[in-house]
C-alpha cells in the first residue's frame, strides 16, 4: 500500500506546499485512488507517477476550497486526453453540483460518466477488489471524514499438506484454489478455497482524515489500523491564540491522540502556511515535529509535496523519498 502526498499546505499554498491532496494505491500506480483535491492538483501530478487515465475514484473529506477546488480542471483534463472508464467521485452532495454547474458554466463536457456517491449516506461503504472503504465524521465548520481504506484480497497460501493428506493432487485445481476459488473435481468434490487455504497475515489499514480539531473521534476507527494521516495545523501555542473557530488540531492533540491509540504510524500534514521548510525560517516546521515527539512514541512523519510512503505487508511505515530521515 503506497501514498504520494501532492499537497501538504492549509488553506493557501506556498513556495513549498500546494493545498491538500493524497494519491494512494494498492502497489504501484495502477490503479490509484485520489483523497482530496485542492487547486493545482493536476499540475502537481504531472511531478508524479500517477496518471489520470488509470485513477480508480476520488474521496473528498469536506467541501472547503482547498480540498475541492482541483477537481473540475482534473476532471475536464482527463477527459481532453481520452479518458472512457468511468470514475467514482464520493463526496458531499454540495461538491457534486460544484462540479456541475462548473462544468455548465465553462461550457465544457466529459468523454466518461462520473459515478456521484454521497460521502456523508448514513451506510457508506465502498469497495472494490484493492480497498473496502468506510468513513468517519469528524468535527470541522462543515461536516467532514476520514476515509479508512482496508486492504482486500490479500494473497492466500495453500495448505499443501491438507491438499496431499485428501488425496488432491498438485494441478490447476491448486491454482485455482490459491485465487480464492472454488473447484469442482471430476470426480464430483467440492474443494473449497477457504478449507485449503490460509492468508498469513493482516490486512492493511490505513486513516486517511480531513479537517478536524478532536482527533478522538478517530478512536473506534484505530483499533486496528496501522497508520494515521492526520491534520497538524498549528503548534499548540498558535492554536490557542488563534482560538477555536477554524477547528483545526495543533500536532500536540493529534500526537497525544495517537500515543494513547497506540497507533504505530502517524503522518503530520495540512499545516498552516505561516510555518516555513526553508534555513532559518520562522515559525519553523520543525518546530510541529518537536512538540508531537514530545507526546508520541511510534514513528512520526511529517509530510511533505511529493514524499511517497509504503506501508509495508509486516506493518511498518516507510518514507520512499531518500533524503527525508
Amino acid at each position: 500500500m503506497e501514498f504520494t502526498f501532492l499537497g501538504t499546505s492549509a488553506g493557501t499554498p506556498t513556495r513549498a506546499r500546494n493545498v491538500t491532496a493524497l494519491a494512494l494505491a494498492p502497489s504501484g500506480p495502477r490503479p490509484w485512488y485520489l483523497v482530496d483535491c485542492g487547486e493545482g492538483t493536476q499540475h502537481q501530478l504531472l511531478r508524479a507517477h500517477y496518471s489520470v487515465m488509470q485513477l480508480r475514484a476520488i474521496f473528498i473529506t469536506h467541501i472547503h476550497g482547498d480540498h475541492t477546488f482541483g477537481l473540475p480542471g482534473l476532471l475536464t483534463s482527463a477527459s481532453m486526453l481520452g479518458r472512457t472508464e468511468p470514475l467514482d467521485l464520493i463526496a458531499p452532495v454540495q461538491t457534486h453540483r460544484f462540479v456541475t454547474s462548473t462544468l455548465e458554466n465553462s461550457d465544457s463536457s466529459l468523454s466518461y460518466p462520473v459515478n456521484f456517491i454521497d460521502s456523508e449516506a448514513a451506510d457508506f461503504r465502498w469497495q472494490d477488489e484493492h480497498f473496502a472503504v468506510t468513513n468517519v465524521a469528524l468535527s470541522h465548520r462543515v461536516p467532514c471524514r476520514a476515509y479508512v481504506f482496508t486492504e482486500q484480497n490479500l494473497e492466500r497460501q495453500l495448505r499443501q499438506d491438507r491438499l496431499t493428506e485428501d488425496g488432491i493432487e498438485p494441478g490447476p485445481s491448486w491454482g485455482e484454489l490459491q485465487k480464492g476459488r472454488d473447484v469442482t473435481l471430476a470426480d464430483g468434490r467440492l474443494l473449497r478455497s477457504d478449507d485449503y487455504t490460509e492468508i498469513p497475515r493482516v490486512a492493511r489499514r490505513l486513516i486517511v482524515a480531513g479537517d478536524n480539531d478532536d482527533p478522538t473521534l478517530l478512536a473506534e476507527a484505530s483499533a486496528g489500523s496501522h497508520a494515521l494521516i492526520h491534520e497538524a495545523t498549528y503548534t499548540q501555542d498558535v492554536s490557542e491564540r488563534v482560538g477555536p473557530w477554524p477547528q483545526h488540531s495543533s500536532a500536540e492533540q493529534v500526537a497525544r491522540f495517537a500515543q494513547q491509540a497506540q497507533l504505530p504510524n502517524l503522518v503530520l500534514t495540512h499545516f498552516s502556511s505561516r510555518y516555513q521548510s526553508g534555513p532559518g525560517g520562522a515559525p519553523h516546521i520543525n518546530q510541529l515535529a518537536a512538540e508531537a515527539l514530545r507526546h508520541y512514541r511510534g514513528e512520526l512523519f511529517l509530510a511533505r509535496d511529493f514524499d511517497s510512503y509504503r506501508l509495508e505487508k509486516d506493518l511498518t511505515l516507510r518514507c520512499l523519498t531518500t533524503d527525508n530521515p
